[in-house]
């Protein structure tokens, strides 16, 4: 619990460091591959450089860090604290964008088993990958699928993916 609470104080320090920026929170709900309820809240930073700008439309990014709660049926809850660099390619269009997410990022896991996954340790890599549709007021909706594991830092490495629906507003 002390290297859980740790966790927590560096990423609202963290979060301190973009609060000059705009942010967006977000706020997520999904299911692992088992049977596991998942539920995230979280803050993103866009970055402001923009690549491989097309009529298409052009590659971009923000930061994003965030708290998942895993909540299973018969296992106890586990709490998860992440952070990430995420890659986003934004097809052109008016009001509606269409988009693609790409990202790995690192996250800190309360308790190193979810379900019947065995963790290993509880610094894992989180990997995500979704889609989504960018509005004209900020908003979005996307789906994503996020993959936690060790990389084989240490076994069991089984890892867990959570499949989610996502809603992003501008603060």
């Amino acid at each position: 619990m002390k290297k859980f609470c740790m966790a927590a104080l560096a990423a609202i320090s963290l979060g301190q460091c973009y609060s000059a920026q705009a942010l967006d929170a977000s706020i997520s709900v999904g299911h692992t591959g088992q049977t596991s309820m998942v539920y995230r809240l979280s803050l993103q930073s866009n970055w402001d450089q923009s690549w491989l700008q097309s009529s298409t439309g052009h590659l971009t990014g923000y930061w994003d860090a965030g708290l998942t709660h895993w909540e299973g049926n018969k296992d106890p809850s586990n709490n998860t604290l992440s952070f990430a660099p995420v890659f986003r390619y934004e097809f052109g269009g008016d009001y509606i964008k269409p988009f693609i997410d790409a990202g790995i990022g690192v996250s800190v896991f309360q308790h190193l088993e979810v379900e019947d996954k065995h963790l290993g340790t509880a610094f894992n890599f989180e990997d995500r990958i979704g889609a989504g549709l960018h509005f004209g007021n900020g908003q979005e909706v996307s789906l994503r699928v996020t993959h936690y594991s060790n990389a084989g830092i240490k076994e069991p490495n089984d890892g867990i993916e959570a499949y989610s629906l996502n809603y992003r507003i501008p603060l």
